[in-house]
């Protein structure tokens, strides 16, 4: 019985043993069921990382990349504008010293000039830098002075000079001396300001007649198109408004500010008419929108400013929204609603054409517009040759226009009351300028 016992406490012991080893196995068949599943989860985990890890090399690479191709680029903008600084100051240390088309003032007569830029000789202030009136060798002339902070300023000065000294034409302002170290640009003196001044009527001017007007745009195209053809590059003004179209003493249009002005490659000029430039630049409203958009400059690019400034000619209003208020008004039959109203005598037939041509050049599309030489300019010279008969008795604002010989005196007169006390230019030189200047502009197409 003993035996019996033992035996059977040994077996349920065992048994025990057995229920525990099972619950055991179970518990580690689980743990090494999650082991497996953990296992494969960060296998999973692992891949995602190291398809992350090889996105992000490849980024780091690409982005290497890309920083070296920008250090070699800047690098080499860097070299190449120290380059071009150095040929810029070659140029306007050599400004004057072989070519004696002009005079090299030094700063201290420019100080003197203008009493050390005094605000009551200022006559006009633009993104260049302010314009003085002053007396240089007894000559009233206009001074143009590089501000410091001016965007492009030495470019512009720089390219100003390098187009007004090589070229000389009736329609274009006259470049008298400069003082290249101080960025100073010497001008004839435009006794009758801007054009954009006598339009708007600044400072009660008297408004222009429509005879004046139209001998203004054929004078505009002339100059115009003299500078799209100077040999052996055209060149492109791209700054063409009222602001930098000038009336001296005889109300001669000059064209002024050419700072912005761009050579194209003869080459280009023939085979496309257009050239691709890097930034568009000029004026809002008197840009061409093909170049502001793709940055494809031509010639054209300067008619569609033209066109603008035809139609502020007969209208006088600003020019956003110029041509769809004309094109308007021409399709309704109102012409006279949008023309000057300070002009009552406005030849509507002759007008009309006039306000036709100018929508023509403002064309959106450049192919749409004419051209400047064979269409422009002919019918502007038509429009010119109606006003011959009556050139003689001009009327400004309802008053008679007075004859070059009584403008020669006023500015004489003018001259001897100068509070300055400038009176070396005696009444017989400035007659003898007049006479000049009479002759210079009698043809667009001749040079001086």
């Amino acid at each position: 019985m003993d035996l019996y016992s033992t035996a059977c406490k040994e077996a349920l012991t065992a048994k025990q043993k057995s229920v525990e080893l099972n619950l055991w196995r179970v518990e580690e068949e689980k743990r090494l069921e999650e082991a497996r599943l953990a296992e494969e989860a960060a296998k999973v985990t692992a891949e995602k990382e190291r398809d992350k890890c090889k996105v992000a090399m490849e980024t780091a690479e690409a982005a290497q990349r890309l920083a070296e191709l920008e250090a070699k680029r800047r690098v080499n903008a860097e070299m190449q504008a120290h380059k071009q600084a150095e040929e810029k100051e070659k140029v306007l240390m050599n400004l004057g010293q072989g070519d004696f088309r002009y005079r090299r003032y030094n700063i201290e007569e420019i100080e003197e000039a203008t009493q050390f830029f005094s605000d009551s000789l200022k006559i006009g202030e633009g993104g260049y830098g302010p314009v003085y009136k002053c007396y240089l060798d007894h000559t009233p002339v206009a001074v143009k002075v590089l501000r410091p902070d001016a965007a492009q300023g030495r470019s512009q000065f720089q390219q100003e000079v390098e187009v007004l000294n090589r070229m000389r034409h009736p329609n274009m302002v006259l470049l008298l001396g400069a003082c290249p170290e101080y960025g100073c640009l010497v001008y004839e003196y435009m006794a009758n300001g801007s054009l954009e001044e006598r339009l708007m009527r600044r400072g009660d001017k008297l408004a222009l007649s429509w005879q004046l007007r139209f001998r203004i745009a054929a004078e505009i195209a002339t100059g115009l198109l003299f500078l799209h053809q100077t040999k052996p590059e055209p060149l492109v003004h791209r700054d063409l408004k009222p602001g930098n179209i000038l009336l001296d003493h005889n109300f001669v249009t000059k064209i002024s500010d050419v700072g912005l002005s761009r050579l194209i490659p003869p080459s280009t000029a023939e085979d496309v008419t257009q050239y691709r430039m890097t930034s568009a630049a000029g004026t809002f409203c008197y840009i061409d929108p093909e170049y502001q958009q793709t940055g494809m400059l031509g010639v054209k690019s300067d008619v569609y400013s033209l066109g603008i400034l035809l139609l502020q000619l007969i209208t006088a209003k600003p020019a956003m929204g110029i041509t769809h208020y004309v094109s308007r008004c021409i399709d309704k039959g109102e012409l006279k609603e949008v023309l000057d109203p300070s002009l009552p005598d406005w030849p509507i037939e002759e007008t009309l054409n006039f306000a036709k041509l100018a929508l023509q050049c403002a064309e959106l599309r450049r192919k749409d517009r004419p051209d400047l030489g064979k269409v422009v300019l002919p019918e502007l010279n038509r429009l010119r040759a109606l006003t011959e008969e009556t050139m003689g008795h001009l009327m400004v604002g309802g008053s008679s226009w007075p004859s070059p010989s009584n403008s020669q005196a006023s500015i004489s007169q003018e001259m001897s009351s100068d509070p300055q006390g400038h009176s070396g230019l005696s009444s017989k030189s400035v007659l003898t300028q007049s006479s000049s200047q009479e002759k210079q502009s009698g043809s667009g197409d001749e040079y001086f």
